[in-house]
């Protein structure tokens, strides 16, 4: 085999190696057209989707990962770890996990719908993300 040969399999080889580590597991995109325009509330919309999704053992319920999202603290624990912007609902870092733009995207073991999670998600915090 030529050195021309050996250095072309070995350039093809690593860039294989290279790009084999490079991968994108999901995009979650917030559309206009995804407008919710129904009230939505915290401990009846929001709080659920964090028990389902969130706050289970190691991930964001009490004593392990910020923000502690259980039913008692979720919504203190939001506005305490600054994820909840309702001047910029989109850019609430809250969204951010929930859509991928921040690593890891959010939830990782979660059951339910992403898009549905981030629709809900966004319209509360457009609607001012109260506590209700």
């Amino acid at each position: 085999m030529s050195h021309n040969k050996k250095v072309v399999g070995f350039l093809a080889g690593f860039a294989m190696f290279l790009l084999s580590g490079c991968y994108k597991d999901k995009t979650v995109l917030i559309t206009k057209t995804e407008v919710i325009t129904t009230p939505i509330s915290f401990s009846i919309d929001i709080v659920p989707i964090f028990n389902k999704n969130c706050n289970m053992s190691g991930c964001h319920s009490s004593g392990s990962q910020v923000p502690d999202l259980t039913p008692g603290n979720a919504y203190r624990s939001l506005f305490q770890e600054d994820m909840i912007d309702t001047g910029d609902p989109e850019r609430s870092e809250i969204m951010g996990w929930l859509t991928g733009k921040l690593k890891p995207s959010m939830p990782l073991g979660g059951t339910a719908n992403p898009s549905n999670i981030n629709a809900l998600m966004l319209a509360w915090i457009t609607q001012g993300a109260k506590n209700n």
